[in-house]
């Protein structure tokens, strides 16, 4: 399976503004700048697309983990914050925040699977950064 996501830049890196278009169009010739980067812009930013991506990805492999445990999750809310070193132009890490509700599941079985999730979504393995957790299990 292949996904495809296109971008168009043009003019230069402060001034300059970019197009983000997904395979699926759900993004179609969305603007991305600087100013969304490193400011306050009203644009999308490819720091900002990964986050979405990582908790997305995150919630969707704790979902298969939990139901091969045999639980099914009421609400999964994750947000993933990635964080930039700006003078070095590095991202260092992605920090996850979880809020669950899963019926009859221990704390140490939620934990598990979470850390198992964590280790092993997808993106979380693509990602060569620091990756953390904050998980809470509601009632």
């Amino acid at each position: 399976m292949k996904r495809t996501a296109n971008a168009v830049w043009s003019g230069s890196l402060k001034e300059g503004t970019g197009k983000i278009t997904t395979q699926s169009k759900v993004l179609n010739e969305n603007e991305y700048c600087f100013k969304s980067r490193f400011g306050d812009g009203k644009a999308t930013n490819p720091d900002e697309l990964l986050a979405a991506a990582h908790a997305g990805c995150f919630a969707m492999a704790l979902s298969l983990i939990l139901g091969k445990e045999g639980y099914t999750p009421d609400t999964l809310d994750v947000t993933s914050e990635v964080t930039m070193d700006a003078d070095k132009l590095e991202l260092t890490g992605s920090h996850l925040t979880l809020k669950a509700r899963i019926p009859n599941i221990s704390k140490d079985k939620f934990m598990e699977c979470a850390n198992a999730a964590k280790e092993n979504c997808p993106v979380s393995k693509a990602l060569s950064l620091n990756i953390t957790m904050d998980a809470t299990l509601l009632s």
